[in-house]
């Protein structure tokens, strides 16, 4: 036995540190005590954020849609209660209809801006005129309240340059029919919806075939740089007048009214439903534009709402969050995010991946499933997810989207780390008479401690770039300001969630390379 004992000395000698052995096993003191550790210090990361997030009084969360009109009444509506003496949190540019309601009757916000056409249309499936109070008993079935019209009416509408309607003498949505060949821009929501592209197409025959899904703000730079011929468009967006556009008749009165209101939770605090209903009556089709123009020419979805005060609708002195302020809040949700889905992937990551070293088909099933996740699309990863039950609009499901990409590097590179031990080393292990739990968790896997760590450390780079994109379903993050930026074609804006993703990326890296030199071996260092 002695002599096994010396054997397994002198064979693991080139891995640890010869002044950190415990005489009576044979094994590095440092790779018996190090994996634990650092398992349990690296989770209290996460765990402090969540902590630290959850410590904060639960606001009044406000949604918007992602176009700037939408992004402004969010703001507009924080700015109410918050004058009020209510905690509020505005999540903007969650993306279209379809999730903003899911979102209300699920509890992930608690009010955002519709419009009545869209509500009886879209949300409610009714094709017949509805009265307002056929909406909301409609709605109050799902939970949920209407505030009474804001004052104005934000139509859809098909817009052309103007130089291109008066040379091509189109006046009217009839007189499209005569140029087939006109290649049209529209959201990707009007494409879809009851009384969107398809039904307007049918009420007028339209013979275009040349159709392409394009952002709503993107759609403007496409329209005036000549890409496309016509897109659709909101009848108070600043944008008509600024790019001089003409706004096509809709002759046949295919569109319905779109009067602006608040939708609501009915479980929602009674003095938050009170501040909302003061809006109704307070904004009118030109006051809206003025405030649209506002918020797109200083950028500031926050300064176009505090127009509106000024102009002698509210009252207080609010001036909304400063930068730095707004960029923390970013960076620690965003924090929070890939820190939480990290923890997450390395718990179940490395217990799959010790599975998966073994080989069979259980572990090539493991890499199999992993790799499969690897290569759906974010965006659709998403989708999948929005409608499973438990998940929805929330973090959790940016969370656990981000988990199951951060799954493959972890459990490839703890497989990999296995199998790559020496043959000689395992049968050293094995001669000593150790349990195979003792010679996996205080041999095999400090062994394996670098191929582990680093796989780790690709999870964690690759999750900080990804989490951005929980900005789409409203959890926040860095992504938020990269929305707001696109929604106003203003790269600063863009790069106000853009560089800092890309730093923390850096840091992270930064600082996973300077564990591997604290925690790694210098014998198992390259």
């Amino acid at each position: 036995m002695n002599r096994i004992r010396k054997a397994a000395k002198e064979e693991t000698a080139a891995f640890g540190n010869q002044e950190s052995r415990n005489s009576d096993s044979g094994i590095p003191i440092f790779l018996v005590s190090w994996f634990p550790d650092f398992l349990i210090r690296f989770s209290c990361v996460p765990v402090f954020l969540i902590c630290f997030s959850a410590s904060a009084a639960n606001p009044v969360v406000i949604g918007s849609k992602k176009f700037t009109e939408s992004y402004v009444l969010g703001e507009i509506a924080k700015r109410l209660l918050i004058d009020a003496g209510i905690t509020a949190e505005h999540r903007q540019g969650m993306g279209g209809t379809i999730i903003l309601w899911q979102a209300l009757r699920g509890g992930q916000i608690d009010a955002y801006p519709e419009y009545i056409g869209t509500i009886a249309q879209e949300i409610l499936k009714n094709d017949r005129p509805t009265s307002l109070s056929e909406i909301r008993e409609s709605l109050a079935k799902s939970g949920v309240g209407m505030s009474e019209p804001l004052g104005f009416n934000n139509t859809y509408a098909l817009v052309i340059r103007r130089t291109e309607a008066q040379r091509l003498g189109v006046r009217m949505l009839s007189d499209l029919r005569k140029h087939p060949g006109l290649k049209i821009g529209l959201t990707h929501e009007f494409l879809d919806r009851q009384d969107g592209w398809q039904p307007l197409r049918e009420r007028y025959a339209l013979p275009q075939q040349n159709v392409v899904g394009i952002d709503h703000a993107l759609g403007y730079s496409a329209l005036t740089n000549g890409s496309i011929d016509i897109k659709d468009a909101y009848s108070t967006d600043a944008k008509i007048e600024q790019n001089d556009l003409v706004v096509l008749e809709d002759d046949l009165q295919f569109f319905p009214k779109y009067e602006a209101v608040f939708l609501f939770r009915l479980s929602m605090p009674p003095d938050a439903i009170a501040a909302l209903r003061r809006l109704a009556g307070t904004l009118n089709e030109k006051r809206m534009i003025r405030l649209n123009a506002e918020a797109e020419r200083t950028r500031n979805y926050t300064t176009a709402a505090n127009l509106y005060f000024e102009d002698g609708a509210g009252s207080g002195n609010s001036m909304g969050e400063s930068f730095p302020q707004k960029l923390a809040r970013w960076t620690l949700r965003h924090l929070q995010l890939a820190g939480f889905s990290l923890l997450l992937s390395v718990i179940f990551g490395i217990p799959l991946g010790i599975i998966a070293s073994r080989g069979g088909p259980i572990g090539h099933g493991i890499l199999g499933f992993a790799s499969v996740v690897q290569t759906i699309p974010s965006l659709a990863l998403l989708a999948l997810l929005v409608p499973l039950p438990f998940f929805g609009i929330s973090v959790r499901t940016a969370i656990t989207a981000l988990f199951l990409y951060g799954l493959l590097p972890i459990v490839r590179n703890t497989a990999s780390g296995l199998q790559d031990i020496p043959k000689s080393l395992r049968e050293s292990a094995i001669a000593l008479g150790l349990s195979p739990i003792t010679r996996l968790w205080e041999i095999y896997l400090p062994m394996a401690s670098r191929s582990i760590l680093s796989g780790i450390k690709t999870s964690a780079v690759i999750n900080i770039g990804t989490a951005t994109l929980a900005a789409l379903i409203g959890a926040g993050g860095l992504g938020e300001p990269i929305l707001s930026g696109l929604n106003l074609n203003d790269h600063v804006t863009i790069l106000q969630g853009a560089i800092p993703a890309a730093l923390l990326a850096l840091l992270v890296q930064w600082f996973f390379d300077l564990l591997d030199r604290v925690l790694i071996p210098k014998g198992l260092r390259l």
